[in-house]
């Protein structure tokens, strides 16, 4: 890593489009997975009748997923390219898991909006999302307004399965158009910059050389536009932030929560504070993909073993933060939010599931403080009746446990939320005010 940016890269889209795929394939023709490790993987997925998934199966581990042919959990691998360094982070696109969607996103700088060009799959991944539990609502749509609100601003949109439309140029541009108008009405901004890439991941067309079966694409390899992509900040004078992902108990270490460092520097020796919890301790060590480390800063996914701390110290949704300014602990704040799916809209009294972060809460929308022009941020109504689909408003909510959440003034990353309910994310929205 050494010399070389990292980037964290986070793979999104609707259920089936492709991306444990294209994860799995990006990282053999990089070199990480070896022929080897690939020839095992394809023995292994035709003994149970799925040699279709045996790129997918370089990122999907787990026995379920590999059953199902379904990605249920983030997971993580380490990569390089000419130019760069990736922690690249493999997201469910199943509704059933967009939660931990969400914390894989909320870990990333960019993002790779996979969207499969086959026949009725890309129109279900554009369909809006179900507000009945028997149906499955389109997560192209969400994932993209997710990722947004999560703060990602770098997105390379690879459209998928170019094979099963016979590597139509028309049907490249029509979903290049329809997308293109979904990123922009989510709120993104220089959407004429991003990348749209035309690829079949099973087949390795666009990934690292350019197609011979689409030779009125004259754009970028997968691998030349994951170089163009940009480090993200590193805030380094502002206060440790490390929202947990998980924790593991290692042998011979002990208790390892794992996270990404939003703000701050953290170095071995370190004192710190664990939020919402209080609890505190020395960091006695800390690694990245296995390799030590005495200082990581903003950016940086990392285990940290930290003296002291005991199993009910810390859990997935905690913040590790410096003593001197402990991350913000709340159960009521104020949020601006834009709805984005609701049957009837959101009144005073609605409870829906609160995600930021890695943190999620069950919550109570106490007050519909003003209606708001999206645009100008200005108040059209005081204390209206409800927000429907499409309003932008600002809220008061209330949270069943304390969390830590930060001002968007001040910790943007950790500022923002998502409200869910019924299988899909009914509003996006960032912290306004500390109650």
């Amino acid at each position: 890593m050494p010399g070389k940016p990292l980037v964290n890269l986070v793979f999104i889209g609707h259920v089936d489009h492709g991306k444990s795929t294209l994860v799995g394939r990006t990282l053999f023709e990089s070199g990480v997975v070896s022929e080897t490790v690939m020839k095992k993987l394809e023995e292994e997925s035709a003994k149970v009748g799925k040699e279709h998934a045996k790129f997918a199966w370089v990122m999907d581990r787990l026995k379920d997923e590999r059953e199902s042919d379904q990605t249920t959990d983030v997971s993580y691998r380490f990569f390089e390219t000419k130019t760069r360094a990736f922690t690249i982070i493999d997201a469910p696109g199943h509704r059933d898991f967009v939660k931990n969607m969400i914390t894989g996103t909320s870990q990333a700088d960019a993002a790779v909006l996979v969207v499969s060009a086959a026949p009725g799959q890309f129109e279900a991944g554009m369909k809006a999302s179900a507000i009945d539990k028997s149906e499955i609502g389109g997560q192209t749509r969400e994932h993209a307004a997710l990722a947004f609100t999560m703060g990602i601003k770098q997105v390379i949109v690879a459209i998928n399965k170019m094979d099963t439309v016979e590597y139509s140029q028309e049907r490249y541009q029509e979903i290049k158009q329809a997308i293109t108008s979904v990123l922009q009405r989510v709120g993104f901004s220089g959407i004429e910059h991003f990348l749209f890439i035309p690829i079949a991941a099973y087949y390795g067309e666009n990934i690292s050389k350019p197609s011979t079966k689409m030779p009125w694409y004259e754009g970028s390899t997968l691998l030349e536009a994951l170089d163009t992509l940009q480090e993200a900040e590193k805030p380094v004078d502002i206060s440790l932030r490390i929202p947990v992902q998980r924790t593991f108990n290692v042998p011979g270490i002990g208790l390892l929560p794992v996270g990404r460092v939003e703000t701050g520097i953290i170095k071995v020796g370190d004192e710190v504070v664990i939020s919402p919890s209080g609890a505190r301790g020395r960091v006695k060590s800390m690694e990245i993909f296995h390799r030590a480390l005495d200082k990581a800063e903003t950016g940086d996914n990392i285990g940290i073993s930290i003296k002291g701390l005991k199993k009910e110290d810390i859990w997935k949704g905690c913040v590790i933060g410096s003593v001197d300014n402990p991350p913000t602990v709340t159960k009521r704040f104020n949020g601006k939010i834009v709805v984005m799916e609701h049957p009837i809209g959101i009144r005073p009294g609605y409870r829906p599931v609160l995600f930021c972060h890695t943190e999620q809460a069950e919550c109570c929308i106490e007050e519909l403080v003003s209606k708001i022009d999206p645009k100008t941020g200005g108040t059209i109504v005081n204390h209206p009746d409800l927000l429907a689909k499409g309003d932008a408003g600002i809220i008061t909510i209330s949270t069943e446990k304390p969390i830590v959440i930060e001002k968007v003034n001040y910790m943007p990353r950790l500022s923002r939320f998502a409200l869910r309910d019924m299988g899909t994310t009914v509003a996006v929205g960032m912290c306004t005010d500390i109650l």
